[in-house]
């Protein structure tokens, strides 16, 4: 694929930031995209290496071999064909993907692995400009209805391949606007809500109806939509963060990060948002506990209000630099991450747990009592955590963002209504129980109900959350019809 002397003969070239004093004044996109010849270039690295590990690196299937030679052979339109054919939205995931695929990527083993994310973004950016992308709408409708709940990039990927598929498609979202938490939880500099609208607007020429400030379980009760429709597909996301049970937790200043997060964008994206309501960093020394995606974004956003420090902490142990590729590879690392909201200023900290957090003597908190903590191997094998004695000492902060992940999906309405009603399962960890394979895949334990994405594997990242929106959709087609032409 692509060039077969490329990788020899073209170095690895990726995008490139505004700098950090241009960027942090603004809530725009500050990626530099490469020229067209530089994307081409790119392409051409990719080697015909006999097992192409990027396929097994990406979730939704990305034929990557082949984009990357259609794009090296300046075939655009046909490399954005072949895109769509497995991920309906790939402006999403040339964003915000972390990119497992280039984890995999054969030249990976030498540091160097094609710039994938980078050439998939570039191809649907360059088909939106062209006009290339176009609805889709289906030539025959089956008189099926379905309704989907949650607008995130499940319930959108199955909403899309439904409606292509002839199904009338009703998306219910409890937000004012389409989304989910690519709408507002996702910063804007991370990814303009453009990208958003333009898809929204294929959808709805494509047949789906939209439906937004409709909380299912709450506004609407879940037995009106199992009457109402053939099926129904539970796409509402892992929303239920994990807390931080210490004292001081009560304290004015100690928030989660999606509340900080969701009500920043939606200032930034013009919506009303009561001054008493914002969580505001500026002027604030901000610490942030938790070391992944979810606190970067709040690294970022807090400098953009003008924070006096940012700092952010980690419970497990610094990862190492550089993984062991003889033992990682083609696998997703454990490995030193620095994002874009790191470069722009943050002290980092490892090995740090949270025991309180202190008051000010006016109800506010002005600092968080830590201790550094070790990691030993039980007599069970699993990982323990221990204190490392007269390591106790405070961090000065009067702004804690709790960034700490999500446990499971919300159970109270919803969820609590299909258990009584209906007897739904959840697994151990929470989650609606179903699995991914066989004749019930994707099918929850109540008959014409499915669920995909987050709400049924937890937590996770964009890109499954796309393909497991697109093979629910296929299951839930088999289902009502008896066959289907949808791709798993």
């Amino acid at each position: 694929m692509g060039k077969p002397t490329g990788f020899l003969e073209y170095d690895r070239r990726d995008r490139r930031y505004q700098p950090v004093a241009d960027r942090v004044v603004h809530y725009r996109e500050f990626v530099i995209p490469l020229s067209a010849d530089q994307v081409r270039e790119q392409g051409a690295r990719c080697m015909d290496c006999g097992i192409p590990f990027c396929h097994q690196g990406c979730p939704v299937n990305n034929l990557i071999p082949d984009w990357n030679d259609l794009v090296y052979r300046d075939d655009w339109k046909r490399a954005i064909e072949v895109l769509h054919s497995t991920n309906n939205f790939p402006e999403f995931t040339g964003r915000i993907c972390p990119a497992p695929c280039e984890e995999a990527c054969t030249l990976n083993l030498d540091d160097t692995p094609v710039t994938i994310k980078t050439i998939e973004c570039a191809i649907v950016d360059r088909a939106w400009e062209e006009g290339w992308i176009r609805p889709q709408v289906a030539q025959r409708r089956t008189g099926k209805h379905v309704a989907v709940v949650g607008s995130g990039p499940a319930g959108l990927a199955c909403a899309q391949q439904l409606a292509r598929a002839g199904h009338n498609v009703d998306v219910y979202e409890k937000a004012d606007r389409i989304g989910g938490l690519l709408r507002y939880g996702i910063p804007d500099f991370k990814m303009e809500k453009h990208h958003i609208d333009r898809r929204i607007a294929q959808m709805r020429t494509e047949g789906v109806q939209f439906h937004t400030l409709t909380h299912v379980g709450v506004d609407l009760p879940v037995s009106r939509l199992q009457s109402d429709y053939d099926a129904l597909v539970l796409a509402g996301g892992s929303e239920h963060p994990r807390d931080l049970p210490v004292p001081g937790r009560e304290l004015e200043g100690v928030h989660f990060a999606m509340d900080f997060l969701v009500r920043n964008s939606k200032r930034v994206q013009g919506v009303h948002v009561p001054y008493e309501d914002f969580i505001s960093a500026q002027d604030k020394h901000v610490l942030v506990i938790g070391g992944g995606d979810t606190g970067s974004d709040c690294i970022g956003t807090s400098i953009r209000h003008g924070a006096r420090s940012v700092t952010q902490v980690e419970i497990m142990d610094r990862p190492p630099e550089k993984p062991n590729k003889g033992l990682t590879w083609p696998e997703w690392p454990q490995r030193m991450r620095n994002s874009s909201s790191h470069e722009e200023g943050c002290e980092r900290m490892w090995n740090i747990a949270t025991k309180a957090f202190i008051d000010d003597g006016n109800g506010r908190v002005k600092a968080a009592r830590v201790v550094t903590v070790q990691w030993e191997k039980g007599a069970d094998g699993r990982m323990q955590m221990q204190e490392v004695p007269g390591t106790e000492r405070e961090i000065r902060c009067d702004l804690v963002l709790l960034a700490m992940g999500f446990v499971h999906p919300v159970h109270e309405g919803m969820l609590a209504q299909l258990q009584e009603g209906s007897g739904l399962e959840l697994d151990p960890r929470g989650n609606i129980q179903g699995s991914t394979e066989g004749e019930k895949a994707y099918h929850t334990s109540v008959d014409g109900v499915f669920a995909a994405g987050d709400m049924r594997r937890g937590q996770s990242l964009v890109v499954w959350a796309i393909r497991e929106g697109r093979q629910c959709a296929h299951a839930v087609d088999q289902w009502l019809m008896g066959h289907t032409d949808l791709p798993r």
